[in-house]
Parts: C-alpha cells; sequence; structure tokens
C-alpha cells in the first residue's frame, strides 16, 4: 500500500546470479532449462509477481538480461553476501524504491505467484520470507528501513540469515501450493 507521504510502494525485484556453481559445475545465470535461462527466468518470476525496477546481480558469468537492469559483482568470489549488499547499495541509491523481493537465480520452480504473494502479503516488521511446507526459503521480501541494518551485517556465504536469526517480526507466507523450492546444485542430468 502507499507509504505515510502518500507515495506509492515501489516494489523492486533483486535476483542474486553472481555465483560460479561449483558443485554444478559451471555457472547457473546462462544454463537454459525448457528453452529458456535460469536468470532470465528468474526475472519473468520477479516481474510477473510485480516487482518494477528488477535487478540482477552477475559476477562469475556477465552477459545480457534483456528485462532487467545488471548490476557487476567483482567481488561474487567472497559469497552471496557481497552480491546481496551489490544490489542493496544500489537499490538505497534510488529513494523512490521502497521494499525489494529477493530470490536466487537457481530456483526453477519459482513462480511469479509465489513471488506476488510475498510481495503483497501484509507484513508490519517489514520482513516476510516464503516457506515451502513450512520451511524457510526464497522469495524474501525486505522493506527499506531493513536495508542499512542487513548490508551492516552481511559475511561471506550466509546472506542475511545472520540478521534474520531470532528476530520476532517475520512474516511466513506458505506458497509450496503455488511453487517448489528446490535448487539446482547438481548438474542436470
Amino acid at each position: 500500500g502507499p507509504d505515510p507521504s502518500g507515495r506509492p510502494s515501489v516494489i523492486a525485484g533483486l535476483v542474486l546470479a553472481a555465483g560460479a556453481g561449483v558443485r554444478f559445475g559451471e555457472p547457473k545465470a546462462p544454463v537454459v532449462m525448457n528453452g529458456e535461462r535460469l536468470v532470465d527466468r528468474a526475472v519473468r518470476c520477479l516481474h510477473d509477481g510485480g516487482c518494477d525496477p528488477v535487478l540482477v546481480v552477475l559476477g562469475a558469468w556477465v552477459g545480457e538480461v534483456p528485462e532487467a537492469q545488471v548490476v557487476v559483482n567483482d567481488e561474487w568470489a567472497t559469497g552471496m553476501a557481497s552480491s546481496l549488499r551489490a544490489g542493496l547499495a544500489d537499490l538505497h541509491a534510488r529513494s523512490d524504491v521502497t521494499s525489494v523481493v529477493v530470490t536466487l537465480v537457481d530456483l526453477p520452480g519459482m513462480t511469479g505467484t509465489a513471488v506476488r504473494r510475498i510481495a503483497d502479503a501484509d507484513a508490519d516488521g517489514g520482513i516476510v520470507v516464503a516457506t515451502y511446507g513450512g520451511e524457510r526459503g526464497h522469495p524474501v521480501r525486505f522493506d527499506r528501513p531493513h536495508w542499512v541494518g542487513i548490508m551492516a551485517t552481511l559475511t561471506g556465504d550466509e546472506g542475511a540469515r545472520g540478521y534474520l536469526s531470532g528476530r520476532s517480526d517475520i512474516t511466513f507466507v506458505e506458497v509450496g501450493d503455488v511453487a517448489h523450492g528446490y535448487d539446482l546444485d547438481e548438474p542436470i542430468k
């Protein structure tokens, strides 16, 4: 809904897609599944879920992503935290963006319906985490007041897990009926 100043909320989408896919055997962003690159699929799901703008953080592989704005993370090898920080820093500089829905490039079971459920959720605490049969997963929504705190606590390959641990103000939203939460860690046979 609108923020107290009367401006409409602007919910950005952020795809973390910088990794080398070490266990997988290659960077996952450009890998084609069902005729579509994983990075394009993730971007499409965020757009379908109502996110605009959509940013993609790239690193190990860098290329064109037609429907998104690319942020290159030169520190990608240090882990996911640096990619989340790069994306949040870019969004933080855009004063109109009020919230961000974060997802990973390697979730082929993600859907726009799941994204919209996270984007639209009523969350007094400003943090929404998707669950699949009660298990935490992605996407995760962070409203703007949390961004600086997240950026300050990010380390290594943890993402925002440290920031989220022990918080009582997280809104959990089940999406297992409209999406799958598995990731691609093994090579596609």
